[in-house]
This record gives structure tokens, C-alpha cells and sequence, in this order.
């Protein structure tokens, strides 16, 4: 299943490992950090022209599908939404695309 996090991105249900509201969670230095190492990286995605509100993270599957088995193979992909936590929220929970 599909969650819709902006105007034309989808993201799969079973790689989003979690919704985080960007006021709050930018104020740890570590999650800065973090995200500066993705971007760094390039495994930072703007959905949309708006000014972000919520940061998603989720898992990058293998070009065959399948996750990524070894923990040095493994890789996260941010994807920054102008939608509010509680609207992803209510996709992720909702059977609907």
C-alpha cells in the first residue's frame, strides 16, 4: 500500500519508518546533524514548493524490491512534506491511497 505525502510523491507504507513534526524535532543537535549528513549524501527530497512542516523517514528498498539486508547496505531516505503530521497521519492509517 501507498501514502500519498504531497503533490505527486507517494511513498510504500512498509518503508516508512517514522513522521516527525520539523518545529520539534530540529531542535536536537543530533537530528540536525543527521540531516546534514543526508544531504551531504543526496538522500534528501523536497516534496513540493511550500515550507516544509513535516520530515519523513523511510527505508530504501533494493532496485530488486526487497530490503536491504546488511546493516552497512542499509540506507534512509528523508522526504521533507509541506503536509502536517497529523494529515500524514491520517493517510498512513487510512486504506486509501
Amino acid at each position: 500500500m501507498y501514502v500519498s505525502i504531497g503533490p505527486g510523491a507517494v511513498v510504500r507504507r512498509g518503508d516508512l519508518v517514522g513522521v516527525f513534526d520539523l518545529d520539534n524535532a530540529t531542535w536536537s543537535h543530533r537530528t540536525r546533524k543527521s540531516l546534514a549528513v543526508c544531504e551531504r549524501e543526496g538522500r534528501v527530497i523536497a516534496v513540493g514548493d511550500d515550507l516544509p512542516r513535516a520530515l519523513l523517514l523511510c527505508s530504501e528498498r533494493s532496485r530488486s524490491g526487497r530490503r536491504r539486508k546488511r546493516e552497512h547496505d542499509s540506507c534512509a531516505v528523508v522526504y521533507l512534506t509541506q503536509l502536517s503530521v497529523q494529515t500524514l497521519e491520517k493517510r498512513v492509517q487510512s486504506e486509501r491511497i
